[in-house]
């Protein structure tokens, strides 16, 4: 089967790019002794996963528990909640996953950690937990100050919960972004300084986990660091590129749409619309795009509705579209794309090399 034979809008990934990315991270990792335990959240497929994991990833990264029951398959060796889990049906269910992997959860409050203990206990089941410190993102996550090490202290007394360190999230800091440097710096810094909190507590930091795509190959520069957990760097998309972490080169994702109107004035309209890319933009000032044209460059992709892409192809040389031509496209976010895909395409060239399903699309309770 080649790509011309699927039906569109299809996930096309081209799996000579997936698997250089895979083996650029894995070499980095090794390299720089750190433990690589990628986030699932982008590919959303054990099989992906599995060739994770086939490249010396230490286990997996999930952010909700439905994630976690998907991946929890016989040759995972341990999963990473990196969410608080808050919820008699969710814990109840974690407890269920844990049951058959280790698993460990990121949590910056005493309820969620005892709410899990309180199902841990009762299974006789023992539950990783790692604080989740806010170094910069704001978003979840406790300051580094004491309040984070009296945390630390108040789940050390939950026997069937073990700390084992540290977790937080550098997504604020960006290669491409000015002031990167100076943010790198205090993070840095940061760190270091929760460490020496952690170590006068007599707390354990056995795991340090950190990492995101834009920060991946500059985790080396973040002492104390023991393990990072990438995930879009196994596609890439166009935000990555804008974030300046990988090259077009390196964007392994494609959606292929099908032309299904044109118009004399330099318009044309694809079958992928908001329910086949994410609505994330790219752009400021009125020049927002959805996402890249392979091979037309020049081609704006600027409005969607439902089902409509409309492309503005006014700056394109050369002959316009025609109606039933096929245009590959670029995501701006691959890990929202991807979530609205039921199957994904693993392509050679124009070969169809393998499809799967993705299994932990829509996976958000």
């Amino acid at each position: 089967m080649t790509i011309w034979d699927l039906d569109t809008p299809s996930l096309l990934i081209d799996l000579d790019r997936m698997e250089a990315n895979l083996d650029r991270a894995a070499d980095y990792a090794s390299k720089h002794g750190l433990c690589l335990r990628p986030h699932t959240k982008t590919h959303k497929s054990p099989l992906v996963a599995g060739m994770q994991l086939d490249r010396k990833a230490v286990g997996l990264t999930v952010a909700k528990v439905g994630e976690a029951e998907v991946m929890a398959t016989d040759r995972v060796p341990s999963l990473l909640v990196a969410y608080p889990i808050w919820g008699d049906t969710k814990w109840e269910r974690l407890i269920e996953v844990a049951k058959r992997v280790p698993v460990t959860v990121a949590l910056d409050s005493r309820e969620c950690a005892e709410g899990i203990h309180r199902y841990a206990s009762r299974a006789g089941v023992e539950v990783g937990i790692l604080l989740e410190a806010d170094l910069g993102m704001e978003r979840c996550g406790v300051p580094p100050s004491k309040h984070l090490v009296a945390l630390g202290n108040a789940i050390s007394n939950l026997s069937w919960l073990r700390l084992d360190g540290i977790l937080f999230y550098p997504g604020h800091v960006s290669p491409a972004v000015e002031g990167s440097e100076r943010k790198m710096l205090h993070l840095q810094r940061d760190v270091e300084r929760l460490l020496q909190r952690f170590r006068r507590a007599d707390l354990p930091t056995k795991i340090v986990s950190g990492g995101s795509t834009p920060t991946l190959y500059h985790s080396h520069r973040v002492r104390g660091m023991t393990e990072i957990r990438p995930g879009t760097y196994v596609f890439n998309d166009c935000m990555q590129v804008a974030a300046g972490s990988c090259t077009w080169h390196d964007c392994a994702a494609t959606v292929m749409t099908t032309v299904v109107s044109v118009s004399e004035g330099g318009r044309a309209v694809v079958d992928g619309g908001s329910k086949t890319f994410t609505s994330d933009t790219i752009g400021a000032d009125g020049d927002t795009t959805y996402g890249r044209v392979v091979g037309m460059p020049a081609a704006r992709f600027h409005r969607m509705s439902e089902e409509h892409g409309m492309l503005d192809l006014t700056a394109c040389p050369g002959p316009r579209p025609r109606i039933g031509q096929r245009m590959r496209i670029i995501p701006n976010h691959v890990c929202v794309t991807v979530n609205m895909h039921e199957m994904a395409h693993g392509i050679r060239g124009e070969t169809v090399e393998r499809s799967w399903p993705v299994a932990a699309r829509g996976k958000i309770q």
